[in-house]
């Protein structure tokens, strides 16, 4: 007996017996969703309906976004003439999964609203051309089912290998598995073999800018918008792009024209709400964010995003409204997520700290259990840099690399005060402030090759094979391709915090360099990582374990780049900056070999773009708030403390 046989019985007709071995398996596995699905159409085919509609019901507060459920619930529905609440559940399934071509037609039928049955008539019109393998793949990857859809991809191209269609898929399952130079490669020859394919083009700079390829993806929706001048999406598209490559003007202006065309869009006052932030008009951030929520109260990136600025306050209305959707059943993780770290700043800051750490833990218990981290491999890359690069090494590449002195590193573990030392560096006259520049871990990732699970990958033992040349190449490259973030200064920032894993690659292609690690107390670093919910990256920040054996990596790895490269990497001690800030400020531009102005010590007055979660308080002057707010916690930590053997 197995759940195949579950489907036999119903492809045969045979709901009675269908529904009879389910129950038998169901004994021995109580919550197994596809086999309540199962149980559940059977019941509608019998004309069981509320017998269906329970199943349904106990199916989705197990798996609340399983969209083939919420469309059986809508056929029951429809079944009985029920045809409001019908149109609802097919509505909340293509929310879910837009490839559910039942759902759509149903939605045609029964929706007096023109904009949906213009999306209905358009994803219709999409999923009725695509080749029923294609239709089935397309399914997969909204179910998360990415092995079966790559499978059928990969068999599907090898009948037809030129099917554009076929390479998008494929592409937004390379994208889904974060093999992201495959899916920028697919798309480049779609683009290329149909330029005037839209849904090729939007993807591709979609790809684009997850590579922070963003002068690119800029340049490509450019040429999407010309083609599409009216769409509102591509209007959309070029103007995330514009606030991208820091055209941040142009993405405002465009983003409150797009409001005005889409009022009901709370995507654009979100986005608006980032870019506001971002240049620092903090209130007009506040107002974007908010406007989000009101038109759509579950959108919980605007909660997280408003708790992210690090100075606001949720007043009692909103709180009582995110703790009401906290509950609610529908909510997908991501946004669960989203909405547990916010409400515990929320509580945080009303000083609740009981309730705050346990939205804190909440939200890194479901962030942790939704990606693949695993330490010991985390270990193992550590463990990798310090065998290869010993001292007879480390001098010889050196000597191959570029010779320029542009490039400022900071690096070291998040919320560790690099944004401050960053926004004091961008303050001099001979000195850009960038981004947390990919181009490093890019290079990385390009000599590695393509690594599988459980396998070593070629990097850095492969560095001992490349000729002297490449070095100096990949030197060049770096200085070339980083200009697009710099304005005329003859220095510039790089605040990557990742880059201390690879500070041996980095002196080997530009030993003259200038390398900052920032530094803070363990309790506070530690504790700072996990109240925090990262964008993307990170992912040893969600459980107190994680968090310990990647900080104690940090700590030995950089131990050894330090005797490795004695006297070229400056430690700074957020305590100590804070404490001390006009020494360190002086120690700073010492190592940097330059004089401090008078803007350095100013540097809260600098006006610039700042992207990361401390961009508000960079724009304060200097005070120890931020020191040993752990405490606040200390009840909630021994776990923590435990780890750190303190």
């Amino acid at each position: 007996m197995s759940l195949i046989s579950v489907k036999q019985h119903v492809q045969r007709g045979q709901f009675s017996e269908g529904i009879s071995l389910a129950l038998v398996l169901l004994n021995q596995k109580e919550n197994d969703t596809e086999l309540l699905y199962l149980v559940a159409v059977c019941h509608r085919y019998l004309r069981q309906f509320d017998e269906a509609c329970k199943t349904l019901g106990n199916l989705l507060n197990i798996l609340p976004y399983y969209a083939r459920a919420h469309q059986e619930l809508g056929h029951n529905r429809y079944a009985q003439a029920q045809l409001s609440p019908a149109l609802e559940s097919y509505l909340q399934a293509v929310k879910y999964n837009p490839t559910l071509v039942a759902s759509w037609q149903r939605i045609a039928e029964l929706s007096s609203n023109e904009e949906q049955q213009k999306t209905a008539a358009l994803n219709l019109d999409y999923l009725n051309k695509l080749p029923r393998a294609l239709q089935s793949v397309s399914s997969f990857i909204y179910e998360e089912k990415l092995d079966k859809a790559e499978k059928l991809c990969r068999h599907f191209l090898t009948e037809h290998p030129k099917h554009i269609e076929a390479m998008r898929l494929l592409a937004k399952i390379a994208e889904k598995h974060n093999v992201l130079d495959d899916a920028e490669f697919l798309l480049e020859i779609c683009a290329m073999q149909e330029p005037n394919n839209h849904w090729v083009q939007f993807d591709y700079v979609h790809v684009l800018n997850r590579r922070q390829k963003f002068e690119l993806a800029y340049q490509k929706a450019v040429l999407l918008s010309d083609s599409l001048p009216e769409d509102t999406t591509t209007r959309l598209t070029l103007a995330n792009q514009q606030a991208a490559v820091g055209r941040y003007s142009e993405a405002i202006k465009q983003y409150h024209e797009l409001s005005e065309i889409d009022p009901a869009n709370p995507l654009i006052q979100l986005l608006l709400g980032h870019t506001y932030k971002t240049v620092g008009q903090h209130h007009d951030a506040i107002s974007a964010y908010k406007a989000a929520i009101t038109i759509d109260p579950l959108l919980c990136d605007a909660y997280w995003s408003l708790a992210n600025l690090k100075t606001y306050t949720f007043n009692f209305e909103l709180l009582t409204q995110m703790e009401k959707i906290s509950k609610e059943k529908t909510l997908r993780p991501e946004a669960a997520i989203q909405l547990q770290f916010a409400l515990g700043k929320a509580y945080e800051d009303k000083h609740d700290y009981q309730k705050s750490f346990n939205h804190y833990q909440h939200g890194n218990q479901l962030k942790r259990a939704s990606i693949d981290y695993k330490p010991e491999i985390m270990n193992d890359n550590f463990m990798l840099q310090k065998k290869f690069f010993k001292k007879e090494v480390a001098n010889r590449l050196k000597a191959y690399g570029h010779g320029s002195k542009d490039p400022i590193f900071i690096l070291g573990l998040p919320r560790t005060g690099s944004t401050l030392i960053e926004q004091i560096l961008s303050s001099h006259s001979l000195i850009d402030g960038t981004l947390e520049l990919p181009n490093i871990m890019a290079y990385v990732q390009e000599l590695n090759g393509r690594k599988y699970k459980n396998t070593s990958g070629r990097y850095p033992k492969i560095l001992s094979s490349l000729e002297p040349t490449i070095f100096q190449e990949f030197g060049e490259r770096y200085i070339s391709e980083t200009q697009v973030h710099r304005l005329q200064a003859p220095y510039f920032t790089d605040k990557m915090p990742n880059n201390f894993r690879h500070i041996g690659f980095i002196k080997s292609i530009l030993p003259n360099a200038k390398i900052i690690d920032t530094r803070r107390a363990p309790m506070s670093c530690c504790f700072s990582v996990f109240k925090q919910l990262f964008a993307e990256g990170q992912e040893f920040s969600y459980s107190f374990d994680d968090i310990v054996a990647y900080y104690d990596g940090y700590l030995e790895l950089m131990e050894h780049w330090h005797r490795i490269y004695p006297g070229e990497i400056l430690t700074i001690d957020y305590e100590t900056m804070v404490s001390q800030p006009t020494e360190t400020i002086d120690q700073l531009f010492q190592y940097l070999e330059l004089d401090a102005e008078r803007s350095c010590y100013n540097f809260h007055n600098t006006k610039r773009a700042v992207r990361t979660a401390s961009s508000e308080q960079v724009r304060q002057p200097i005070n120890q708030k931020g020191n040993e707010q752990w405490k606040n916690f200390e009840p909630y930590l021994d776990q923590l403390k435990e780890a750190l053997q303190l």
